[in-house]
């Protein structure tokens, strides 16, 4: 007969607690990386600005983020997961009214990379998946897998609301609006995760060094976590970037390959939950090479069909097969390093990711430029995934050959 869980332990109800508010600040912070797109149009409107000038509120958000989770790790590994939560807070607040009142997009830019990217949205999700994993030993997985859904959430809720919100009281006060709530809801949340992770749940590895498992030092064994990182999410930016140009070149139209998209999305939030479940089974790189085969996988499919049922067939299939690929990154962290590093080591592979997805953007954009189709764009996503699952591969037979000679 199992013993019954402390009431504060790893896995206990006061963990599961702690996810649910994990989930809703991920959810309300990560407005940041969404809102920006939605508000663009009026923005460019306004300012008078070229399509290429009025894209860089984006590209500055995205560098901030990928940055950002790492600072914030560092933050949340030293003081605890609260100051970073408060800090992110009062950011988004600073941040949505300094774009409010900017008189130029250059300072809307600004103020989304550094105080909406890098100071307030980037302490809503690579340090919350790494605070989770500290509660979670036997249901970790799920629970890393639950928390890094609420991102895709954040995708699917904040849009529309921003839109409607635009529509009815204009770009400026919607700004306004949003970092208000933000602060108003993201203070008293994090106020609730003031409990230190129990000892248990980092017991085991609190004196072993990252890679001992492998027999890999720190630094090596990061940088592989990182090039595995960077090459899976060139591969996925791919059709998740170019989808919706995609369909219009090919005469669908562009509402077709929007909706593709959605569709990507919201398999995506099926994936995550079921590689969660995955991972408490068979462990984190194990899952990880599933989700990146099977990626690799679909890409393939887009390269031998285009029919438009194909098409949605095939989104639906690469949002279900890569969706669960970036919260492995941090449930590996979790198991293979220390706990007192895994905020800022799960904030550099996540960074490692996000300068994936901006490389195999662009990337694409330049092969199709030069190649006059999206083929050769396919076919490089191909090869970048290829890179990411033989490094993967090889940590897992590294890592089942280790245990084996363990148990010999």
């Amino acid at each position: 007969m199992p013993l019954p869980l402390p009431a504060d332990g790893p896995d206990s109800a006061a963990a599961w607690r702690r996810l649910v508010v994990s989930v809703l600040l991920t959810t309300i912070g990560g407005v940041g990386m969404w809102s920006v797109v939605v508000v663009l149009p009026a923005v460019q409107a306004e300012f008078g600005a070229a399509r290429g000038a009025a894209a860089l509120p984006y590209t500055l958000t995205m560098v901030g983020f990928a940055f950002g989770g790492v600072l914030m790790g560092r933050l949340a590994d030293r003081f605890g997961i609260v100051a970073p939560l408060v800090l992110g807070g009062l950011c988004l607040v600073l941040g949505y009214g300094a774009t409010a009142l900017a008189g130029s997009l250059w300072q809307f830019a600004l103020a989304h990379g550094l105080l909406i990217g890098m100071l307030g949205s980037a302490a809503a999700f690579g340090p919350l998946m790494a605070d989770i994993s500290l509660w979670f030993e036997r249901r970790r997985g799920i629970a890393v897998s639950l928390c890094a859904s609420g991102n895709y959430l954040a995708g699917t809720l904040w849009p529309p609301l921003v839109q409607r919100a635009i529509e009815a009281y204009g770009w400026r006060a919607t700004q306004a609006g949003i970092g208000l709530f933000c602060v108003a809801t993201m203070l008293p949340l994090a106020l609730l995760m003031r409990r230190r992770p129990p000892q248990a749940a980092g017991a085991a590895a609190a004196g072993r060094p990252g890679g001992a498992a492998l027999g890999l030092s720190p630094g090596l064994l990061q940088g592989l976590l990182v090039l595995a990182g960077l090459a899976c999410c060139v591969a996925m930016a791919m059709p998740q970037v170019h989808i919706v140009a995609y369909c219009g070149d090919l005469g669908y139209g562009v509402a077709r390959g929007a909706e593709m998209l959605s569709l990507m999305l919201g398999f995506g939030i099926v994936s995550r939950v079921a590689s969660g479940f995955l991972a408490d089974r068979i462990g984190g790189l194990a899952t990880l090479l599933a989700g990146s085969v099977l990626q690799g996988v679909a890409l393939l499919l887009y390269l031998i069909f285009d029919g438009l049922t194909s098409l949605y067939v095939i989104s639906a299939l690469f949002g279900l097969f890569q969706g669960g690929i970036v919260p492995a990154y941090a449930i590996i962290v979790r198991e293979l390093f220390p706990a007192h590093e895994a905020g800022a080591r799960v904030g550099i592979v996540i960074m490692a990711t996000l300068f994936g997805m901006a490389l195999g953007g662009w990337l694409s954009g330049v092969i199709f430029d030069l190649a006059g189709s999206y083929s050769a764009a396919f076919a490089n996503g191909l090869l970048w995934n290829l890179l990411n699952v033989s490094i993967t591969l090889w940590l897992v037979q590294r890592f089942a050959a280790r245990r084996s000679l363990a148990a010999a």
